[in-house]
């Protein structure tokens, strides 16, 4: 009995916005481990259109604050951030005030876990 071959469609909805914008304070020891990233006080999560902007993204977080990319990826669009809850947050209120008045993106609502 063969197995029937099942595709993946990525679908993008157009326009420039950042789609999600969520800190995760002080996550369980595992979650960092899983995602194969070193171990800090937060987790930033962000997923923008189009996907290349994690790269804009990627430079103002660690310009802005004293923070690391845990993750970036220019295909899907997604982006994680690591370090202190303080200055996650910062990184991730600057890439949503920069992206929205320089580049005209649609911002995000930064929440909370």
């Amino acid at each position: 009995m063969s197995e029937e071959k099942k595709r993946f469609i990525q679908e993008f909805v157009p326009g420039k916005q950042i789609t999600l914008s969520h800190l995760i304070a002080n996550p369980d020891s595992d979650m960092f481990e899983k995602l194969g990233i070193q171990q800090e006080g937060a987790l930033g999560i962000l997923t923008l259109t189009p996907s290349e902007t994690v790269i804009i993204a990627g430079d103002l977080a660690t310009k802005a604050a004293h923070v690391q990319l845990g993750f970036l990826d220019r295909f899907t669009g997604s982006l994680v951030i690591v370090g202190s809850v303080s200055e996650v947050d910062m990184a991730m209120r600057e890439i949503n005030r920069f992206l929205s008045e320089t580049l005209g993106y649609t911002p995000s609502i930064i929440t909370k876990s």
